[in-house]
């Protein structure tokens, strides 16, 4: 089967490149890979255990870099043996290009197994096939980009303005009108009536 996808890595072209050719990242990137050896001028001998289906098994492989074409593409081709459990071949091609963010990741891999694996069953075998794939290429890519920064902490509320104290207010008195001429004469007309009533009175008896 042929399996197909790309990514965006944020970081240059001549970055990633260095990482496909890097037999440290690699051997980070190849879930279960227990030593990836340079022993060749883009020779590499590895050792991969893994298990598909109820089928464990431990690969002897040899491991290619061919048609290499800096920093642009390469294909990279590996056939292991796993003894009884069988065999296993594969390839991928791997290309390069600038974009938005940093450099696109192509790739199309095909996978081919053998022997007692291969009585597993091509359903089993292909979802195998692309879960190796997507935890090669994301491990890669997080191998190229490191560590993610850590998230920005949300700023903490400002604390309330406290409530601006009110001055006090002064305390207005209530001021009595003054009284007007015309209710001052009202009330003394009666007062001063009384009075010559009580003179006349004591004057004629």
């Amino acid at each position: 089967m042929r399996l197909e996808g790309k990514q965006i890595i944020a970081a240059d072209r001549a970055t990633v490149w260095a990482a496909l050719n890097d037999p440290e990242v690699l051997k980070a990137c190849m879930p279960g890979c227990q030593s990836f050896d340079a022993v060749g001028e883009n020779r590499f001998e590895t050792v991969i255990k893994q298990k598909v289906g109820p089928v464990s098994a431990t690969f002897k492989s040899q491991v290619d870099l061919l048609d290499v074409n800096p920093p642009n593409s390469y294909r990279i081709v590996g056939e292991g043996k796993g003894g009884a459990a069988g065999f296993a071949k594969g390839e991928a091609d791997v290309s390069l290009a600038d974009a938005p963010g940093g450099t696109e990741l192509s790739y199309g891999v095909e996978v081919k197994m053998g022997g007692k694996i291969a009585q597993l069953g091509s359903r089993l075998i292909d979802g195998f096939a692309r879960k190796l794939a997507d935890q090669f290429f994301g491990a890669f890519k997080a191998q190229v980009e490191g560590p993610d920064a850590a998230p920005v902490e949300a700023a903490p509320p400002s604390p309330a303005a406290p409530e601006t104290a009110r001055a006090p207010q002064p305390v207005v008195e209530p001021v009595a009108a003054p009284a007007t001429p015309g209710a001052a004469s009202a009330e003394a007309g009666p007062q001063k009536l009384s009075w010559w009533k009580r003179l006349l009175k004591r004057l004629f008896g």
